[in-house]
């Protein structure tokens, strides 16, 4: 009997994507685990795996199409000698199975091994090739949400997966979340009829940049509370301290003493270390930040996890290898997933303060500007010193104002006293 290889929603926001480019052709044999694909996602390229063996009858959809619906068949395969020659696409299936993210288990429960079904009977879906791997490591299937063809557990789902690390379910807006008041295009272009322009089709990425964004700002109580740091014993600690790790050939940035800075700060005040989970808050034990990254045509928010445990020099390698990354689309889910707190840095563009959206389900988001020369009164005097400007956008729902007032105390306590960073 044939076998429909679906559309997998390789991301929790992902309800299409452009087949980039298969890695098989008709007539080839799979085995459960082998690369086929390479799809495209709102977010990044990523390989697909075959799930079952059998012989590539038919491609039914085209490499390089795009706007390929999750759950839509893209490919047959047969067993020996199976006759498909007539097989047609079926309609697509409904991508909310494949979206969906199921509850994480108890924290205070042991991993259970990989099993065949869950507790309450309901079968889990995964490739042996996955269960192989999940059994290895002792992961429970039941927590993890599988990225192929409805839902079904697949090798990336697990692979480089840890008990301390598993996914674990998150509520983040649609990627088809629709704006309040629809914008009817043509009445846009109506508008500059006899004006030259050109018309730019939005990709997958912008497509869920602006859905996300306009239910952020649509939904999210947004506050805002701004800070101006004093950089110049942080600028002296820099420059001191890359002078001794020149030989290592590392070089820290103000950016990595940030992350830093919010890191220690979200443990100094743990209430705020928080994320909106719709009928409740979720108060996050380590601190994972994310930082916004720049990319053509859009941009991520790569994860630190315990970023307040990591030395300096270990955030800017890792950040450099994120952030490189996340230029290549090369980032899987689970890097830029998660987080309860977020940094976005303009100040290295010359801007000297803004406030940033926070992007949900956090509870708040840095907005960071350009460190300027200004005059100061200090001790009577007027000196001059470096000064940075910075914007905390809070969700209310999360955290109100005395607390943010204290969070944010704590990230300027920490950048202008960097060497209690160290201890």
């Amino acid at each position: 009997m044939p076998i429909e290889i679906l559309m997998p929603a390789l991301s929790p926001t992902m309800e299409e994507g452009t087949l980039a480019k298969w890695l098989v052709k008709e007539g080839d044999k799979v085995q459960s685990g082998d690369l086929i694909a390479e799809i495209e996602t709102d977010k990044a390229t990523m390989e697909f795996e075959a799930v079952d063996e059998g012989i590539v009858g038919k491609i039914m959809v085209p490499e390089g199409t795009a706007g390929v619906k999750v759950n839509t068949v893209i490919a047959v395969l047969a067993e020996d000698g199976e006759d498909i020659s007539d097989a047609s696409p079926s309609p697509a299936a409904p991508p909310a199975q494949a979206a969906q993210e199921k509850a994480p288990a108890p924290t205070q429960a042991p991993p259970a091994p990989a099993a065949a079904a869950a507790e309450d009977g309901t079968r889990v879906f995964a490739s042996p090739l996955a269960r192989r791997i999940a059994a290895d490591k002792g992961l429970d299937l039941n927590a993890i949400q599988g990225s192929g063809p409805r839902g079904r557990i697949v090798k990336a789902d697990v692979e480089g997966v840890t008990n301390s690390t598993a996914p674990k379910a998150i509520s983040s807006p649609s990627a088809s979340a629709a704006p309040a008041a629809a914008v009817d295009p043509s009445s846009v272009e109506a508008m500059y009829q006899g004006r030259e322009f050109t018309t730019v089709p939005l990709d997958g990425m912008r497509k869920t940049i602006a859905a996300r964004l306009t239910e952020a700002k649509q939904t999210i109580p947004h506050f805002y509370l701004r800070r101006e740091i004093k950089l110049d014993n942080l600028l002296a600690f820099r420059k001191q301290i890359n002078a001794q790790l020149a030989a290592r050939e590392v070089k820290l940035s103000i950016n990595d003493f940030i992350i830093k800075a919010c890191a220690l700060a979200l443990q100094t005040v743990p209430a705020a270390n928080a994320v909106w989970a719709g009928d409740r808050v979720l108060q996050m034990k380590a601190s994972d930040v994310a930082v916004a990254v720049a990319i053509e045509g859009g941009l991520f928010t790569p994860v630190l996890q315990d970023a307040d445990t990591k030395s300096l020099s270990a955030l800017s390698t890792e950040m450099k290898d994120l952030a490189g990354r996340a230029r290549d689309r090369k980032l899987a889910p689970h890097e830029y997933l998660g987080g309860s707190f977020a940094i976005s840095n303009l100040g290295m563009m010359g801007i000297e303060n803004f406030d940033a959206v926070i992007n949900p389900p956090h509870g708040a988001i840095l907005a960071v500007g350009a460190g300027i020369k200004k005059p100061i009164v200090e001790d009577d005097q007027i000196v001059t010193a470096t000064m940075m400007s910075v914007t905390l956008s809070v969700d209310h729902r999360v955290i109100d104002g005395a607390l943010g007032a204290e969070l944010l105390d704590a990230i300027v306590s920490n950048l202008e006293n960097p060497i209690g960073m160290l201890a």
